[in-house]
């Protein structure tokens, strides 16, 4: 597969239970056998699961040669960009640079995400809870797994934006029961 339509009608014949077992092939790294280009399975599934959740999503797609994004969520009045980063090693501050780079082109209430299957570093976390004003909210790959199998993709992203919006917490780690 190597086309946005074709990963758009693949990923919808996902339910819950399939984006899970999705989600273990994509931490156990066996997606290209199944015709994912690097990285994207991680886009898709992200956004799938809040659009099953009811959340309105636009899949990933490019503006001009400009920038890609990897998609957005909308939610109760709420707009998100959406970074995934599918990679063995905890991301680094490059990918909320990235991504604030694309929400300077965006009105200043619009927000991003970034979900990472390894985690984050030490510095991209500091610089993260230092910078202002908050605009990025994190997700773990543990906080994703929890999400999944409990289908708190909203639940838990208005967890963390009130956290955010009353702690000025960007990292908050959902209470994984």
């Amino acid at each position: 597969m190597d086309s946005n339509i074709e990963y758009e009608k693949k990923i919808s014949e996902y339910d819950w239970d399939s984006l899970l077992s999705l989600w273990e092939r994509i931490e156990a790294g066996t997606t290209d056998k199944e015709g994912w280009m690097p990285g994207r399975a991680f886009e898709y599934l992200v956004l799938r699961a809040f659009q099953l959740d009811g959340a309105k999503i636009r899949w990933p797609y490019n503006v001009g040669k400009l920038e890609q994004i990897d998609g957005v969520v909308y939610l109760e009045g709420l707009a998100f960009l959406i970074e995934c980063k599918d990679q063995a090693e905890s991301v680094n501050i490059e990918p909320m640079a990235k991504l604030r780079n694309q929400l300077s082109r965006r009105p200043t209430a619009t927000m991003g995400m970034v979900f990472s299957r390894s985690g984050f570093t030490e510095s991209a976390l500091m610089l993260e809870q230092k910078t202002s004003p908050q605009k990025i909210l994190l997700w773990t790959g543990e906080e994703i797994t929890y999400a999944l199998r409990k289908r708190y993709m909203k639940r838990g992203l208005i967890e963390k934006y009130r956290h955010c919006i009353e702690d000025g917490i960007p990292d908050y780690y959902l209470k994984i029961k």
